[in-house]
């Protein structure tokens, strides 16, 4: 798949924050979403119209959604939910140590 398979590492859990998701926050992850599913990251003219409409329709999908999750747990911290994503990803690319790289 080449350059496309980062394309999902931006969407990111939206339920149970507080504050809640902003709609910026919801739009952003339907627009990941939409590239994801159909390969491109910029459509062509002929596809945009399409493209757009997806983007639209998933994004009011999602916010219907969030805002209709019932949980119990307690709300999410943006600031926490960063830090561990941040350990998460220093676990998955760990620093390459300088003596790796050369004879």
């Amino acid at each position: 798949m080449g350059s496309n398979t980062d394309m999902c590492r931006n969407i990111k859990t939206l339920a149970n924050f507080e504050p809640p998701a902003t709609e910026d926050e919801v739009r952003a992850s339907a627009l990941q979403f939409v590239r994801k599913l159909s390969g491109t990251t910029r459509p062509s003219r002929a596809n945009e119209e399409a493209f757009n409409l997806a983007v639209e329709e998933v994004t009011a999908a999602a916010r219907k959604l969030v805002q209709s999750i019932k949980t119990s747990a307690p709300p999410r911290n943006r600031e926490e939910e960063a830090r561990k994503a941040k350990e998460r990803s220093a676990l998955r690319y760990p620093p390459e140590s300088p003596s790796s790289g050369g004879p």
